[in-house]
């Protein structure tokens, strides 16, 4: 199963690269796209997905530490702390499509914020905490107890010891937390396609109001919209390929800073 699920990710890949990797250029980096998106470049889709997922991070990251601070060194065992686990990994499995349809219906319908940077930061901030809260939670796991106890034994409060040993020591795993949450809004569709994505914009977005272009969106545009899509298909793939590059490279941050804090002496 393994090996199968191998060959097609390694055809999809090939295929990538053959049909996208003559397209990638400076030009095609840092150009608008133009006539239909049929030419020019990503620029705009570059942006809006930094400054999704780095907004949706910003959100996410500051609630999914307080509240996996809380979950392992605060909160008693019993009942509120078995829902609130168990609401937290039932949030980590639900579709994207949900988060996507919660974002219209609360921020961009109740909130009135319209189809802008702003939702989509707020919906991808609620679709990524799950992965922030138990990222961290599982660093703070790992931290020995008896670092805990020797700063207490030496006077330390509770809150002291949390936020001068316990946070310091949790950093690489708070970092690799934010990196993987950051390649999840990355390559996020579904959950901007209703608050914050369009099709096309000829102007940079000036303002968390403003609507933007995203890479796995504008993959999707090229795939199911135009008057000739055979001729979309190289920029469809090397957007995908700029796409995985980041993705992959984030991962690679990830695993690279985990490791090298599984290495650290206890």
């Amino acid at each position: 199963g393994a090996l199968i699920w191998a060959a097609l990710f390694l055809a999809s890949l090939g295929y990538i690269c053959y049909h996208g990797a003559g397209t990638l250029s400076p030009s095609f980096l840092s150009s608008f796209p133009e006539k239909m998106m049929e030419e020019g470049g990503i620029l705009p889709c570059i942006i809006g997905t930094a400054i999704l997922s780095v907004g949706a991070m910003a959100v996410a990251l500051p609630l999914g530490i307080a509240c996996a601070v809380w979950l392992n060194e605060y909160a008693k065992e019993g009942p509120l702390k078995k829902l609130i686990t168990l609401a937290v990994a039932n949030l980590a499995g639900v579709p994207s499509i949900v988060f996507g349809l919660f974002g219209l219906a609360f921020f961009v319908t109740v909130c009135d914020l319209g189809v802008s940077a702003i939702a989509g930061i707020l919906t991808l901030a609620v679709l990524t905490l799950p992965i922030a809260i138990n990222t961290v939670r599982e660093t703070l796991s790992q931290i020995p107890n008896s670092w805990r106890a020797s700063s207490l034994a030496l006077g330390a409060s509770k809150t002291q010891t949390v936020l001068r040993t316990v946070l310091p020591a949790a950093l690489p795993g708070i970092l690799t937390g934010a990196i993987l949450g950051l390649a999840r809004a990355a390559g996020e569709t579904s959950a901007i396609m209703f608050t914050a994505a369009v099709v096309s914009t000829t102007n940079l977005p000036n303002s968390p109001f403003a609507a933007v272009m995203s890479l796995p969106y504008h993959i999707y545009v090229l795939a199911t919209t135009g008057m000739n899509p055979d001729k979309a298909v190289p920029i469809q793939c090397a957007t995908a390929l700029v796409l995985l590059m980041t993705v992959f490279a984030l991962n690679l941050m990830a695993f690279y800073i985990r490791q090298k804090s599984s290495k650290r002496p206890a």
